[in-house]
C-alpha cells in the first residue's frame, strides 16, 4: 500500500501501558484527531512495573502506586498533544464481571543473549502480580471493552498484532482482549446494538525495519550521536540491520493501511516527550520527505529505535476470531 489512510468514522485504539499509544500508533491517532473524527484510547494498565529513565524520577521505579500516578499524568499530556480527548483505563470502564478494581502491569523480562532488548523479544516476568493483566479473566476484561465498543461505535479498532509488538505479555494480552471484545460487540446486548468495526494491527514490514536500521547506522556514522555521547555515561546500542526483528515485523503481513508521520510529526514528538519516564534520546533529523526515518529514540534499555516516517497496519481477517488469529503468513524474509 502506498496511499495514505483517509480517516472516516470513529477510531478506538487499545494499548497495554501509557506510552504505547504514542510509540505504536501516535501518527494514526494524531491524523484521525486532526481530521475531526472521534478518537478513543483504552489503556489496559497504568504501567506500574515500568523502568524509569533519569535520576530525577528514579525514585518512582519499584513504587507501583507512585509510578502509576505519574504515568497517568504523562499519558494525559501525551494525548493532549495528539489531539485525543477520550481516554479510559480498562478497569475504569463500568461493569460487574469479576474484573479486579485495579488491573496492574504484569512486568516482563527480556529474552535472548546480549544487552537487554537487543533480541527484540520479551517474555513473562519471573514474578507476576495477582491482579496483573495477564492473570485477569479474559472474558471479564473483554466484556468491559465490548461495552465501550457498543457505546463509542468506532469504525476502526486498532491494537497490536498477535505477538504484541515485541512479545511483552501485556501487549499480547491486550491483543487477545481486543479480539475477544470485538467478537462480543458484534452481538447486540442490553448495553447497546451490535457494532462491527474493522480491526487493524500495527505492523512493520521486515525490510522496512532493516532499511531503517541501515539509515540509522548512517546517521550515527556521520556523528549524529556525538552530543549525546558527551552528555551520557552509557552509550546507546545501535541495532544491527541484520539482527533479530521484533514480533511486529514477523511473520511478514500484508500492509493494508499506511499513515504518513511527517504531517503530524510535531504532535507525535511532543507526545513522545511527554512520556519522560519511558522515552529518551529522542532526536529529529532533517527530511525532504523521502527518508525512512523521522528520527530515533531509546527506551530504558538504551537500544536506539528508528522513528519511522510511515506507520503500517494490516487488517485482521474474518477468521482472526476471539481465540486468536489463524497464522497463514509466510516467514519473514
Amino acid at each position: 500500500m502506498t496511499e495514505h489512510v483517509r480517516p472516516a468514522g470513529g477510531l478506538l485504539a487499545v494499548h497495554a501501558h501509557p506510552d504505547d499509544e504514542t510509540l505504536a500508533t501516535g501518527a494514526l491517532l494524531a491524523t484521525w484527531a486532526a481530521a475531526g473524527e472521534p478518537v478513543t484510547v483504552v489503556t489496559c494498565t497504568r504501567g506500574e512495573r515500568g523502568e524509569v529513565i533519569g535520576e530525577a524520577l528514579a525514585h518512582l521505579e519499584g513504587d507501583g502506586p507512585a509510578l502509576a500516578a505519574h504515568r497517568e499524568v504523562e499519558i494525559a499530556d501525551a494525548l493532549r498533544h495528539l489531539g485525543v480527548a477520550d481516554h479510559a483505563f480498562l478497569d475504569a470502564i463500568p461493569g460487574e464481571d469479576g474484573l479486579p478494581p485495579r488491573v496492574e502491569d504484569s512486568g516482563m523480562a527480556w529474552l535472548g543473549s546480549g544487552p537487554p532488548g537487543t533480541s527484540g523479544h520479551a517474555g513473562v516476568a519471573p514474578d507476576v502480580p495477582e491482579n496483573a493483566l495477564v492473570a485477569v479473566d479474559l472474558d471479564a476484561a473483554a466484556a468491559r471493552l465490548a461495552r465501550l465498543l457498543r457505546d463509542r461505535r468506532p469504525s476502526v479498532v486498532v491494537t497490536y498484532e498477535p505477538g504484541g509488538g515485541y512479545g511483552h505479555p501485556d501487549h499480547v494480552r491486550a491483543h487477545e482482549i481486543t479480539m475477544r471484545a470485538v467478537a462480543l460487540a458484534r452481538v447486540g446486548s442490553a448495553d447497546g446494538p451490535a457494532v462491527d468495526p474493522d480491526v487493524w494491527w500495527a505492523v512493520v514490514p521486515p525490510q522496512t525495519m532493516r532499511d531503517a536500521r541501515t539509515e540509522l547506522s548512517a546517521h550515527v556514522a556521520l556523528g549524529a550521536l556525538d552530543s549525546f555521547d558527551a552528555a551520557h555515561d552509557v552509550l546507546p546500542v545501535l541495532p544491527s540491520p541484520d539482527g533479530p526483528l521484533p514480533a511486529a515485523c514477523v511473520p511478514e503481513r500484508t500492509v493494508t493501511h499506511v499513515v504518513d508521520v511527517l504531517p503530524v510529526a510535531d504532535a507525535v514528538e511532543a507526545a513522545l516527550r511527554a512520556h519522560g519516564t519511558q522515552v529518551h534520546r529522542l532526536t529529529r533529523v532533517p527530511s525532504g520527505g523521502t527518508t525512512l526515518v523521522v528520527g530515533w529514540y531509546a527506551l530504558s534499555n538504551d537500544v536506539l529505535v528508528p522513528w519511522l516516517s510511515t506507520e503500517h497496519y494490516t487488517t485482521a481477517n474474518p477468521s482472526d476470531g476471539p481465540d486468536g488469529p489463524q497464522e497463514t503468513s509466510s516467514d519473514a524474509r
